[in-house]
């Protein structure tokens, strides 16, 4: 018997920017579901974001820095004969999404002496450059993906 299709709900729109982007951001780096403390966290960083980079709109350079990291290929382990071979896949939208706001966090997480907000503003700008330390875990992604072509055939 088949399952029951997961549906999909409208998510609520966030406050300030009126954005569902930046409402899921917000809810990846919430912790002990403190919320507002994530908002602040998310909200300051866009701030930052604003006065070093001289930009208008914050959220038009967040947008870019999330296009820049999100990964188009992935590799998937596959067991074929009792060998496991990694079989590149093209990554679904949400899950490009996902990927890209974990990388953003952890890469975020991974510098130390500063506070979350300033460091996360420091990613979403040097991501919108393509550079920093998400954008290599993406770069490094692609290189294995490029480097297990030959066992394209084994995607399911």
């Amino acid at each position: 018997m088949r399952r029951k299709l997961n549906i999909k709900r409208d998510k609520p729109l966030e406050i300030v920017y009126g954005s569902e982007q930046i409402g899921k951001f917000i809810n990846y780096i919430m912790k002990d579901g403190k919320k507002s403390t994530a908002r602040k966290v998310v909200y300051d960083a866009l701030d930052i974001v604003k006065e070093k980079a001289k930009v208008a709109n914050p959220l038009e350079l967040f947008q870019t820095a999330i296009t820049n990291i999100s990964p188009n290929m992935e590799v998937r382990s596959r067991r074929v004969g009792g060998a496991n071979y990694q079989v590149p896949r093209e990554v679904r939208p949400e899950r490009k999404q996902a990927l890209a706001f974990r990388w953003i966090i952890e890469a975020a997480n991974g510098k130390k002496g500063k506070p979350m907000s300033v460091k996360l503003a420091d990613e979403f700008i040097a991501a919108a450059k393509n550079e920093g330390e998400a954008m290599k875990k993406r770069e490094n992604t692609h290189r294995m993906a490029e480097a297990n072509k030959a066992f394209a055939h084994f995607a399911w």
